[in-house]
């Protein structure tokens, strides 16, 4: 996150006597990434953060690979992922490389009682069905259709869902996500061309001091395993904090497309970027302008990329049979383009209300079992009706 952001109580200097009406002093905790490099937060707790009464078995969750090496276009029928009550048993990998892992969930339940901390990667979790609230210990973060959630590396949290249909799309980056350097000045504020700004971020609200001591369970995943530690003071007994380091939302309806008299590349649309991947946001918006205009996209080759686009809601016009949910996976090193009759479809028309995200990992992704589940089969072949007779 570019700006900074606090909560609660903190003394004036860091590092300093910082004593409770009891006498005793607050336990500081510094929370960060990249060593002592990365952008962290200086958390205050009740309690020492390190109170471990029982530590559980590990058990894997390590996705299975069904195609290891691909360079075959596919496409994934997101929605056929069935409903799962806890909120960790529904989260299924789809793709996965040594940078992210792209996968689906359709948790029917709240997690109650269970904490959550992921010590290996960046989260970005879509909300593509349901609202509710995510729970931190840098407070609460509301969230509903269209919301993105970015959670940093080793924050505990619980998610409450409204109602038991939910659909999300989710990230795990195992280097910072962070928004592109193209949008922000050397100070990091995001500057005029950006297509949102910091007004569209939504930050930690409400911190809530929990004092309670007991049995509480947070499920740590690390390397495709999770632990279960059982914590004698509750993850959130947080009185304070400051820093840069912290989980925030924000509503790809608050992306502000960017258009131009001719067909824009794909980068326009970009909204967040890792060190080997980027995630754009396509939103409602006017169609290129020049007379002759074709808004269709042109024929492309992936030769430094895979290309992940998610659908979520409308008329994608560069693709035919194209439902909610569904995912398509064009890998690098073969061109792809719009379905047969899109380009024309597309010339005259002045807007489109399209909504989806795109994922372009710059390393090839290897696909789990459970994606090929959710197959369409023989997607490879949708260009084919390409052959009919040229007059």
């Amino acid at each position: 996150m570019p700006v900074y952001h606090r909560q609660g109580q903190i003394p004036r200097k860091r590092h300093i006597q910082f004593r409770q009406s009891n006498g005793g002093l607050y336990h500081e905790e510094l929370v960060g990434t990249q060593g002592f490099s990365g952008v962290s937060a200086l958390v205050y707790h009740l309690h020492p953060p390190t109170i471990v009464k029982e530590k559980g078995a590990p058990y894997s969750i390590a996705p299975e690979i069904a195609i290891s090496e691909n360079l075959q276009a596919l496409s994934f029928k997101g929605f056929e992922l069935p409903p799962t009550d806890h909120y960790l048993e529904s989260r299924t990998a789809l793709f996965v490389n040594n940078d992210l892992t792209v996968g689906l969930a359709a948790p029917r339940t709240s997690m109650e009682g269970d904490f959550f901390k992921n010590a290996d990667a960046d989260e970005m979790i879509f909300i593509h069905q349901g609202s509710g609230t995510l729970s931190t210990m840098y407070g609460s973060l509301d969230f509903s259709y269209g919301d993105y959630l970015v959670i940093p590396r080793g924050t505990i949290y619980q998610i409450r869902f409204d109602s038991s249909e939910n659909r999300l799309l989710y990230i795990e980056s195992y280097s910072p996500i962070r928004f592109p350097a193209r949008y922000r000045n050397q100070s990091g504020q995001l500057l005029e061309h950006s297509p949102f700004c910091e007004r569209d971020v939504r930050l930690p609200r409400d911190l809530e001091t929990h004092s309670e001591t007991g049995d509480f369970k947070v499920l740590i995943k690390k390397q495709n395993r999770i632990y279960p530690y059982i914590y004698g003071t509750h993850p959130f007994d947080v009185v304070g904090w400051d820093g840069f380091h912290y989980p925030y939302a924000m509503s790809i309806f608050d992306f502000e497309p960017l258009t131009g008299r001719i067909h824009m590349p794909p980068p326009i649309h970009q909204q967040f970027e890792a060190d080997q991947f980027v995630v754009c946001s396509f939103v409602p918006r006017l169609y290129d302008y020049h007379p002759d205009a074709i808004p269709a996209p042109y024929h492309h080759s992936n030769i430094d990329s895979d290309e992940i686009l998610y659908y979520v809601d409308g008329d994608f016009m560069s693709r035919n049979n194209i439902s909610k949910g569904q995912l398509t996976l064009h890998p690098a090193g073969l061109p792809h383009g719009p379905h047969p009759g899109a380009i024309e479809r597309s010339i005259g028309q002045k807007d489109t209300e399209e909504l989806a995200v795109m994922i372009d990992p710059f390393r090839p992704m290897q696909i789990t079992r459970a994606a090929m589940q959710l197959d369409v089969e023989d997607y490879y072949k949708s260009w084919i009706d390409h052959l009919a007779p040229v007059s």
